[in-house]
């Protein structure tokens, strides 16, 4: 139960940062693009998955509230998210960088939501930080599920 600090510069290390926020909860207010910082910002309640993986024994889950910062951004795009529906809960399931061309660091990062919605940020190149804030008070068993699954990401 351990907070974590994740920094990515490639696509595998943005993997490894998916994996991590995967079934991650957030508000839609609770994300903001700042292009005069070239930032895209979220804060969500994260599922510990290696406590899960762990069988730590504990009943309910373990969350944290962690903050993801992608820097060097050129422009974001939503696709299936309403930014006036501040108070929609979102799930994020997955992150994943398309380069531009091939070898080119330059591209996109997406970010895949439950129910079809998406973030699709242009970046100079793959920088982000996972940053686990503080640990949430265990939720119930009820909630305990396997990581979803995003079509056609590996």
């Amino acid at each position: 139960m351990e907070q974590i600090k994740l920094i990515a510069f490639d696509a595998e290390d943005l993997a490894v940062i998916s994996a991590h926020v995967q079934n991650a909860s957030l508000k839609v207010q609770d994300m903001a693009y700042m292009p005069g910082q070239k930032r895209f910002a979220a804060v969500a309640s994260r599922l510990d998955w290696t406590c899960l993986i762990e069988d730590t024994g504990r009943s309910g889950q373990t969350r944290f509230l962690s903050a993801l910062r992608l820097d060097r951004v050129l422009g974001a795009k939503l696709m299936g998210i309403d930014l006036s529906r501040k108070d929609e809960t979102l799930t994020l399931l997955a992150m994943q960088f398309t380069a531009k061309s091939a070898g080119d660091p330059e591209g996109f990062i997406t970010l895949f939501f439950a129910d079809g919605g998406a973030v699709r940020l242009h970046v100079e190149c793959v920088e982000v930080e996972l940053r686990d804030l503080e640990h949430l008070p265990d939720q119930p068993d009820a909630a305990k599920a396997k990581p979803s699954t995003v079509a056609g990401s590996g």
